[in-house]
């Protein structure tokens, strides 16, 4: 069995495109935070969409992991109405290749 060490992007792993993949990586990540708010608070669908300012399907769907549905803006947008705070954090991309000035 042949192991390959992750790229650090499972979404990259999986083959998609760069662009798509860390917008697939942020998008997981947004969800995930909003699906533990969901279980810290012991919110329903119901509340929870009140809460986030969406309808309870949209609750469901994010619930159900049907990242295609959201948009990076909406996910923020639904957890500061949860009033968490989302912070941008750049960082390098290993192995990137360096572009040289002309």
């Amino acid at each position: 069995m042949k192991i390959e060490r992750s790229s650090g992007n499972v979404f990259r792993d999986l083959g998609f495109e760069p662009k798509e993949a860390e917008s697939l990586r942020l998008r997981a990540q947004l969800m995930a935070e909003l699906k533990r708010l969901i279980v810290a608070r012991k919110l329903t669908q119901k509340s929870a969409a009140k809460l986030f300012g969406v309808t309870q399907p949209r609750v469901s769907d994010l619930v159900r992991g049907k990242i295609d549905l959201f948009s990076i803006e909406t996910l923020v947008d639904m957890l500061a109405r949860a009033g968490v705070r989302v912070q941008l954090r750049l960082a390098p991309v290993r192995h990137a290749p360096r572009h040289q000035a002309a």
